[in-house]
């Protein structure tokens, strides 16, 4: 029988590994309990990023935050990659500023100045080495979660410097788009697909928001956001000022609506009730910004819908208190 190599040593033959898709689905329990996280971040990207992290401080209860990444990105927002990940740094440190939580400003690590080349070179970052090694002091009993809303590229670069990691996390990442949509021009996966094919190849329990079609439900207004949030404290004028005049560039409407889809995948961390998912294959992301399919990868949690109104409600209530 033919057997397929991957970067990471699986073989695939004509025959469906039973044993291997019932770990896989084994490992793709939710947790129980509080669990230790790292959130890899374009912080300065848009706007939803910061809504994450701060969403994700104020649900200590559920999650131990570790370490927090600043990842590559290239858009309107930035000159390039490099540019990206220090305006990210940076948007990482005013935010904990303004929310007060300054202890966590030595947590804070700087990822890749460029995506990756290959499939088989790390872009090497202070963030990747910190999470390799950080990784190797967990089990597959009990994983290091990494929730990931940005490029791979960080998080991919960890898994090429050290591939044993791979039994120690558990993935929970905002990229591509829903598979029943017409394409895969995904923001976080467009830039650096060599990242998005290396985490999706890996075989570590993952969980996939796609954006378009579903995460991209998620989304707020201009007035809800006055009504909620406005007054309570500086985070929460910084963000409804920033969210209005990022919606007024890129809706031009004066009543519109506003993705803030990044909250979603620290939301699947918080509280089951949140969102559902279900069991998928593995999806290959091709370089032409499409998915291909072989149903015999091991089995991811792929989200296919979201209570849009008791997380946004949870979201509000937390912000409010900082």
């Amino acid at each position: 029988m033919p057997i397929i190599p991957t970067p990471f040593g699986f073989a695939y033959t004509d025959d469906i590994d039973i044993q291997g898709m019932a770990e896989s689905i084994e490992r793709l329990k939710r947790p129980e309990g509080p669990v230790d996280v790292v959130l890899d971040t374009d912080t300065y990207n848009e706007v939803d990023d910061q809504f994450a992290l701060a969403y994700l401080i104020q649900s200590g209860e559920k999650l131990n935050l570790k370490a927090i990444y600043a990842a590559p990105f290239d858009n309107h927002h930035s000159c390039g990659p490099l540019d990206g990940m220090e305006r990210s740094y940076q948007e990482i440190k005013k935010v904990l500023s303004m929310m007060g939580r300054t202890e966590y400003e030595d947590c804070i690590y700087k990822g890749a100045g460029a995506f990756l080349k290959n499939e088989t070179e790390p872009a090497d970052s202070p963030a990747a080495r910190h999470l390799a090694e950080l990784a190797m002091n967990y089990t597959k009993e009990q994983p290091l979660y990494i929730i990931g809303i940005a490029a791979a590229t960080n998080l991919a670069s960890a898994l090429l410097l050290k591939p044993e990691i791979r039994e120690r996390i558990f993935v929970v990442w905002l990229g591509g788009l829903g598979l029943d949509w017409h394409d895969n021009f995904s923001f976080n996966a467009k830039q650096d697909v060599a990242a998005a094919r290396v985490l999706l190849g890996s075989g570590v329990p993952l969980v996939l928001l796609p954006g378009r079609g579903v995460v991209d439900h998620f989304l707020t207004t201009g007035p809800e956001l006055e009504y909620w949030l406005r007054g309570k404290n500086p985070f929460c004028d910084y963000m409804l000022d920033k969210t209005a005049h990022e919606a007024a560039i890129m809706s031009g409407e004066s009543c519109w609506s506003r993705p803030i889809s990044d909250v979603t995948a620290v939301g699947w961390l918080v509280d089951n009730e949140f969102m559902l998912d279900r069991l998928e294959p593995s999806p290959i992301m091709e370089y032409d910004h499409h998915y291909s399919k072989d149903k015999r990868r091991p089995f991811i949690r792929y989200v296919y819908s979201i209570n849009r109104d008791r997380l946004m409600k949870d979201l509000f209530d937390k912000l409010a208190a900082i």
